[in-house]
């Protein structure tokens, strides 16, 4: 009889375990949705961060460094070791909070004023994988390369306290705002605009930026007449070398994850980089009879700049295509379309990031595709036409807002403490006028 009893129970139970089952299962997709910080995406994002660090401070600094006059060197270096120390501080204040919180769909909110309420625990909804702390960290090392790449439009010719109050006012007015519009959970997000890691965040705004600089400044004094040939180009070979490594964290960095998407973000960014260069050299070697260190250190960048908005959504060949075409328009723009229109960019800020980064998020309307990005995200070559539209409008957007704004706060800074320096400090050097210190 015992026997009997403990098989009766058995079977209840057995019965009885797929209702439990089932009783069970929206816990655990409860439990599933919760957003989990994993270690492994943790550490791929704390190593993206230095990386996309590593651009600006040495990266930049010695690509821009290299390519201008002996005299304006440390001036130069000065600018983008100066606009990371002062944009960290001003992210820490307000501009996070104003890119990546909860606001309306052209401003974030005023949350994380001063990282209120951000403890060891937090996660971003952008990033719930990670500490909200690593994703603030990484948005900055963002916020922080794309107005120091601006200074290379208005390099040997801006006071370093007009670059201050220029730097620290359209970090907030203008980066922090489109920020939010692409990836803060804004307009152009809400549009369907395609950018993975930053072609209309970071390139357009930068070189739409630089050329408004350019053209309000004026020319370089002795501009077409004096040589003004960069003074060591080995610098700036090191510093592209720098650009091209950290641009790994800037890419693949950007799938918030170390999954698939970053990994293919990784292997588009290499692919589209060597054939900008090659196209770039190549287009030289033809027109000019020889090909330069500058033009291929160039060309890899604007590689770099045009396969930024496209890196999390194309495939390898798609990125071939765009660095080639990338490298073939940015040689253009550096050169028939500056000489052509006149304006001194001095380093081709214009020229690389705003026409790259013009060139990549239009591309990525025709190249994305499903298969990569994933539900939705896909272009032209994939069955969906309007996306090219899409990415048009989302980069006259960016390009509008830029140019008024960079206008406007540029007219201000001009007002308070003048934009240049004097003739005889421009004829002299930088270095020495602004910085009481010269390289020997």
């Amino acid at each position: 009889m015992i026997l009997i009893r403990e098989m009766k129970m058995i079977r209840t139970l057995r019965s009885a375990l797929p209702a439990a089952a089932v009783l069970l299962l929206p816990a655990l997709a409860l439990a599933d949705d919760k957003p989990k910080i994993d270690s492994g995406d943790t550490a791929w994002m704390l190593t993206s961060t230095a990386l996309v660090l590593m651009m600006t401070i040495p990266g930049l600094a010695l690509f821009y460094g290299g390519m201008v006059r002996k005299k304006n060197v440390l001036a130069t270096v000065a600018q983008s070791f100066a606009v990371v120390c002062l944009v960290s501080v001003l992210w820490l204040i307000i501009g996070y909070s104003l890119a990546f919180t909860a606001g309306s769909t052209i401003l974030g909110g005023v949350s994380r004023v001063f990282m209120a309420g951000m403890t060891i625990d937090s996660i971003s909804e952008l990033a719930k994988t990670i500490p909200e702390s690593v994703y603030m960290c990484f948005q900055l090392t963002f916020a922080i390369i794309t107005p120091a790449l601006i200074a290379g439009a208005f390099a040997e010719r801006m006071k370093f306290s007009a670059m201050l109050w220029f730097m620290g006012l359209w970090s907030l007015v203008v980066y922090a705002p489109i920020a939010h519009w692409v990836w803060g959970g804004g307009f152009l997000g809400d549009w369907g605009v395609l950018d993975f890691a930053g072609g209309t965040v970071v390139h357009i705004n930068a070189g739409v930026a630089g050329l408004i600089c350019a053209l309000v400044i004026g020319k370089r004094k002795g501009f077409g007449i004096d040589n003004m040939a960069p003074h060591n180009l080995v610098l700036s070979v090191i510093g592209a070398s720098l650009l091209w490594v950290g641009w790994f964290g800037f890419n693949a960095g950007s799938a918030t994850a170390a999954n698939g998407s970053a990994g293919m973000a990784m292997a588009v960014t290499q692919f589209a980089t060597a054939a900008a260069a090659l196209a770039w050299m190549f287009a030289e070697w033809m027109t000019r009879g020889k090909p330069s260190v500058l033009g291929i250190i160039s060309g890899a960048v604007a590689g770099l700049v045009a396969i930024t908005p496209a890196s999390g959504f194309v495939n390898p060949i798609g990125s071939l295509v765009i660095g080639i075409v990338a490298g073939l328009l940015c040689f253009w723009g550096a050169t028939g379309l500056k000489h052509a229109l006149g304006y001194d960019d001095s380093l081709d800020a214009f020229g690389v990031h705003g026409v790259g980064g013009f060139v990549g998020a239009i591309l990525t309307g025709v190249f994305a595709v499903e298969a990569v990005g994933g539900a939705g995200k896909k272009g032209l070559i994939d069955g969906n036409a309007g996306q090219v539209l899409t990415q048009l409008w989302g980069c006259l957007v960016c390009i509008a807002w830029c140019a008024v704004a960079t206008f406007v706060i540029l007219k201000i800074v001009d007002a308070l403490v003048g934009l240049r320096v004097t003739n005889e400090e421009e004829v002299e050097g930088l270095d020495i006028n602004l910085h009481g210190e010269t390289v020997h």
